[in-house]
C-alpha cells in the first residue's frame, strides 16, 4: 500500500507554500515530515485529508498496483489540540464514537480493553472530557483511529505539549500499529523524529526531500539538518537536491574523522 504525493502545489495569495511537493510514503513505515514552521506541513496534511484543494497535482492511495484518489474513509487526522464534547465523559463519547461508525468499525474489544491498552486511567474514563489534560485528549484520538483502523494516519504536532510519560506511550503504541498502516508524523522537533520514525522527510522550499535512512544515526546528523533548514534554498544556484547536500555534508565528515 501506497500514498502517492504527486507534484502538489499551493498558493495563498502571492505566497508559494508547496512548489511540485512529490513523494511515496509506503505502509510498515512512520515517517517524519520536518519542517520549520511555517513551511507549509499542515498545509500538505490538509490537501491530504481533503480540507483543502491543491491549485494543481494529486493525492493518490495505491492498493494492489491499482491507484485511486484518496477519500475520507481511508484516513484519520490527528490534530495536535483536539475539539471534543466536553459535555460527555470518555467513554459516553467511545460509545458514542463506535455507534455512529458502527459500519467501519471492525473492532471487537470492549471499552475498557480499550482503555487499558493505552493505559488510559481508570477512573478518567468515566469524568468529564472537559477535566481531561491534553495528553488525556490525545489517547481519546488514538482510540478513534484504533477503532477505525485507517490506512493512513496523520499525525500534526501531536507529541508536542505532551509530557514525556504520554510521549512514550503514545511513541510505542505507535510503533506496534506501523505494521498495517501509513503513518506520516509531521513535527519541527528532530529529536522526535529521530527516535520514533524510520524514515525523515523533509519540507523545505515547498518540495519534499527523503533523506537516506542510512544518515538517520549519524552522530552529526540532528546539527546537519538544522543547519540546512536554516539556509535560504531560494538562493542556490543550481538544483542541487536537499538529500544530496546531506550526503556530501556528511560523507565528507565521515573522511575527516
Amino acid at each position: 500500500m501506497k500514498l502517492i504525493i504527486e507534484d502538489v502545489k499551493k498558493s495563498f495569495g502571492v505566497n508559494d507554500v508547496l512548489k511540485g511537493a512529490s513523494h511515496i510514503f509506503e505502509s510498515r513505515k512512520i515517517y517524519a515530515l520536518l519542517g520549520r514552521n511555517g513551511s507549509g506541513k499542515t498545509t500538505l496534511f490538509d490537501i491530504i485529508a481533503n480540507k483543502k484543494d491543491q491549485d494543481s497535482g494529486r493525492v493518490l492511495l495505491e492498493e494492489n498496483g491499482q491507484s485511486r484518489e484518496i477519500v475520507q474513509n481511508d484516513l484519520f487526522y490527528m490534530v495536535a489540540n483536539p475539539l471534543l464534547p466536553n459535555f460527555l465523559t470518555g467513554r459516553e463519547f467511545l460509545q458514542f464514537f463506535i455507534d455512529v461508525n458502527l459500519d467501519r468499525i471492525f473492532e471487537h474489544r470492549s471499552l475498557d480493553e480499550l482503555f487499558d491498552w493505552i493505559d488510559f486511567d481508570k477512573f478518567e474514563r468515566d469524568y468529564l472530557i472537559q477535566t481531561y489534560s491534553l495528553g488525556t485528549r490525545n489517547k481519546l484520538q488514538m482510540l478513534m483511529f484504533i477503532l477505525l483502523k485507517p490506512k493512513v494516519i496523520l499525525m500534526d504536532e501531536p507529541l508536542t505539549s505532551l509530557d514525556v510519560v504520554v510521549q512514550l506511550q503514545i511513541k510505542k503504541l505507535l510503533k506496534e500499529m506501523e505494521k498495517d498502516h501509513i503513518i506520516l508524523f509531521s513535527t519541527h522537533i528532530l529529536q522526535l523524529a529521530t527516535d520514533l520514525c524510520d524514515e525523515l522527510v523533509v519540507l523545505s522550499n515547498g518540495k519534499l526531500h527523503a533523506l537516506p535512512d542510512e544518515k538517520l544515526k549519524h552522530p552529526n546528523f540532528e546539527q546537519e539538518i538544522i543547519d540546512i533548514l536554516s539556509r535560504d534554498l531560494n538562493d542556490s544556484k543550481d538544483n542541487t537536491k536537499l538529500e544530496d547536500i546531506v550526503v556530501d555534508i556528511l560523507e565528507k565528515e565521515d573522511q575527516d574523522v
